[in-house]
């Protein structure tokens, strides 16, 4: 019943950022950030508590992607710097009831959003 709807992709150089967005349209606890590139299975990218104070990334993002939140606002934002081809994928947010990387957790996604780094 939690509805999720993400923004912000886009067709970016490498070195660029962007900033995705994802509107939720209920309650929502924890929140992730996977992404699946073609032929590739879905993979665990950043999360976030409810609270907003603790946050998990995945190796190949660390020091370049930053998860936040807004409970007002009740969305999650995936600010992703220095860009690189290897980003390329569809970008999907989701929610779980407690903070991991484990995709089976996470209950709830949206539609996804493209990502296109070129070289």
């Amino acid at each position: 019943q939690v509805r999720l709807v993400e923004s912000g992709g886009g067709l970016v150089q490498t070195g660029d950022s962007l900033r995705l967005s994802c509107t939720a349209s209920g309650l929502t606890y924890a929140m992730g950030w996977f992404r699946q590139a073609p032929g590739k299975e879905r993979e665990f990218v950043a999360a976030i508590n409810w609270s907003g104070d603790s946050t998990i990334y995945a190796d190949s993002v660390k020091g370049r992607f930053t998860i936040a939140r807004s409970n007002i606002k009740n969305t999650v934002y995936l600010q992703m710097n220095s860009l690189k081809p290897g980003d390329t994928a569809i970008y999907y947010c989701a929610t779980a009831p407690r903070l991991g990387n484990i995709l089976n957790e996470y209950t709830n996604w949206g539609q996804g959003t493209q990502v296109t780094v070129s070289s």
